[in-house]
């Protein structure tokens, strides 16, 4: 069956689209296919293993998934039927809380089309016939048990002169009225899956001239119930006694707690992360800066939007509570709430601080965080962005954690406001171009 050149060009648009994050899925699954599907965008996707499902089998029972994840793919389904809640509400039981749904929808604007197509007699049977708008997705899902991760309108230029096209198709779904007018959305949505069971927890502490917070930093650790706590100290070439530190209390109170430590050989917190994210072994993974300035006993807060399932990805959040006086410069709350904002039109996810050094997420989408990295490149020294780009890409659901932002207590700050000020508005340059105009694909 030969393609149509504008229907082959509008399927490599879409397909570009799913393939920046069904690529980290270990399978995709089509299921409800349309009569008049060809399978076009379902070869084009790119995924490790890909499976369509006929009308006569069954969805795979997906549950017990944990570390794999699967993409399923409703190809236009969502406009060919009468009950997209009890299609939601039947599938969500076989569901895993790492399984994700994509689903391709016609644009509800272009509804009138359809109808104008009716009216001169131009009746086929796979005219769709349901139309859903933004408010009617996020209610569908919310009364089906999801949550919508993503959603990006497809735009189509239909010339490919000298690159134009592909220009336009990249840069009007950035833009606040053009985005209305894609030809289709690609919506992503997750089963909203509470935990069964406390998992285990890994919290990373990576340390630079922190002598005086390495004991106050496990004094203050809360004793999370039913939680295995894992405590990851790693030094990065202090002037102070910090590592001396470090080893003194991994000795003390090697009976409360399970203590590793490490030193640095590269330089900067992302790289510390990593390193402490490498030696971790348990089922989530969090960072707790060694200045203190995120109180250790809110810890508990990111664990439990966690477990009950609020989201994939706990994002702290400084900018809700009222800071203790010199916590934060004013020129740095300036530059912290620009980022933000920068980052939630560049992510699509609304963020309201992109740059608290606390954060949580699961081990298993950490090593798919791994994968994104070696496709986009090394480019954050500090170590937020490099978390927070795939966590939206690949995509996780993100939710903001309010903590009171606190004074230092002991030592000083090692951020320079313009020299990293400058680095972040280069992440946010090459994200806008690299990520939010599609350029990595």
């Amino acid at each position: 069956m030969s393609i149509p050149r504008w229907r082959k060009y509008v399927t490599k648009i879409i397909a570009s689209e799913i393939s920046s994050f069904s690529r980290y899925f270990d399978q995709l699954i089509q299921m409800n296919i349309l009569k008049h599907d060809g399978g076009f965008l379902f070869h084009a996707v790119e995924c490790h293993q890909k499976i369509q499902l006929l009308d006569e089998d069954e969805l795979p029972d997906l549950s017990q998934q944990k570390k794999q994840r699967t993409l399923i793919l409703f190809n236009g389904t969502f406009n060919h039927i009468y009950d997209i809640q009890e299609l939601l509400t039947h599938l969500k039981p076989q569901l895993s809380r790492s399984t994700r749904i994509v689903a391709v929808t016609y644009n509800p604007y272009y509804k009138w089309l359809y109808w104008l197509a009716n009216r001169l007699g131009i009746r086929k049977p796979e005219l769709p016939f349901t139309f859903i708008t933004r408010t009617d997705l996020h209610n569908l899902s919310k009364l089906s048990g999801f949550d919508v991760v993503k959603l990006r309108p497809i735009i189509f230029f239909p010339f490919e002169w000298k690159g134009i096209g592909t220009f336009i198709n990249r840069l009007f779904p950035t833009l606040p009225f053009f985005r209305n007018l894609g030809l289709v959305n690609i919506i992503v949505l997750r089963a909203i899956i509470p935990e069964k069971e406390h998992p285990s927890l890994s919290v990373v502490i990576p340390a630079r001239n922190e002598e005086g917070n390495i004991e106050n930093a496990l004094k203050r650790m809360p004793r999370l119930d039913g939680v295995d706590l894992e405590i990851i100290f790693v030094e990065g070439h202090s002037t102070d006694r910090t590592w001396d530190e470090i080893l003194r209390v991994k000795k003390q109170y090697s009976s409360q707690f399970n203590i590793k430590a490490f030193q640095q050989t590269g330089k900067g917190k992302g790289d510390a992360v990593r390193l402490g994210f490498s030696h971790a072994t348990r089922d989530l993974l969090t960072i707790l800066d060694a200045d203190l300035t995120m109180p250790p006993e809110q810890l508990g807060r990111f664990c439990e939007a966690y477990c009950m399932g609020l989201a994939d990805f706990i994002n702290g959040s400084r900018s809700v509570y009222p800071m203790e006086d010199n916590a934060m410069r004013f020129l740095n709350t300036l530059g912290n709430v620009f980022f933000a904002k920068a980052l939630s039109y560049i992510l699509e996810t609304k963020l309201t601080d992109s740059l608290c050094g606390t954060k949580l997420l699961s081990a298993h989408d950490y090593q798919r965080f791994l994968s994104w990295r070696e496709d986009f490149g090394d480019f954050d020294p500090f170590g937020d962005y490099e978390l927070l780009f795939p966590a939206a890409i690949i995509p996780l659901s993100i939710i903001d954690i309010p903590i009171r932002y606190m004074n230092r207590t002991y030592g000083s700050t090692n951020i320079n406001r313009f020299r990293h000020g400058l680095m972040l508005f280069k992440m946010v340059w090459m994200g806008f171009f690299r990520v939010k105009m599609g350029r990595i694909r």
